[in-house]
């Protein structure tokens, strides 16, 4: 978490399969230029967050709300959410007017707006599986870049890869929990429905998982970040820290 001397805050999400650590590179940008604190927490069943018994949008967003009971805020403390794909959708239900938190605004970045009867299945069916081991760290390394779509923008070896990967008896795995899966397809109309707040929805004009038809359709703001892909917070962390610019 960054220092503490403002009074709006700042909520990092991460997407399925990645942990809070792929906010990593932020932290030079975000000590110039957010006024308050910051947090990056892994969301359930990813990096160091237990598991859940079941994976709804709302009960990822409980998770959250639970992690940030030694975070103390003041009564004029105001939360700003950034989330990524799966990230952007549980900063909606965050947002939700009957959480109580004070949310000042959301940005949801490359969060997938329309599901495939097909899509929906292969998620139920990488739900399903049992855990996969490995024998060696790259091993489980690679498979986590493809698992949290970061192929290509980190190295098996970089410290980020670290917290999505687990040593046990002498073989790895990934650190999440693979029936996290099974979240589903979110209901974003209602989602945003019931949030009081602005809403800002960003993709990388590269992202093959949405496009900003498919946004625009939703009734609120959209940006899109020329040359980006799916992982623009990745690609290119000033690009997206922009997007909160009137949040500063």
């Amino acid at each position: 978490m960054g220092d503490a001397t403002g009074k709006r805050h700042l909520i990092l999400l991460h997407g399925m399969g990645a942990t809070g650590e792929v906010w990593l590179p932020w932290a030079p940008l975000l000590e110039r230029r957010w006024p308050g604190r910051w947090l990056a927490p892994d969301l359930a069943g990813h990096g160091w967050s237990p598991p859940l018994p079941g994976y709804s949008f709302e009960a990822l967003a409980q998770r959250v709300v639970d992690g940030l009971g030694p975070v103390r805020l003041g009564p004029d403390d105001r939360l700003v959410l950034l989330g990524h794909s799966l990230g952007g959708v549980v900063a909606l239900a965050l947002a939700a007017r009957q959480s109580g938190l004070p949310v000042d605004a959301v940005v949801g970045l490359g969060i997938k707006a329309v599901w495939s009867p097909a899509e929906l299945a292969k998620s139920a069916e990488l739900a399903a599986r049992p855990v996969t081991w490995f024998a060696t760290r790259d091993e489980a390394a690679r498979r986590y870049l493809r698992v949290s779509g970061l192929a290509g923008l980190f190295a098996p070896d970089h410290p980020v890869v670290d917290a999505g990967l687990r040593r046990e008896d002498g073989r790895w795995r990934l650190a999440m929990d693979p029936a996290a899966f099974a979240v589903g397809e979110p209901r974003l109309p209602v989602l945003l429905a019931a949030t009081g707040v602005p809403v800002l929805l960003a993709r990388g004009e590269a992202d093959p998982m949405v496009t900003d038809a498919q946004l625009k359709e939703l009734g609120v703001p959209v940006a899109t970040l020329p040359g980006l892909g799916h992982n623009a917070h990745v690609e290119d962390p000033e690009a997206v820290l922009a997007l909160l610019d009137p949040y500063l």
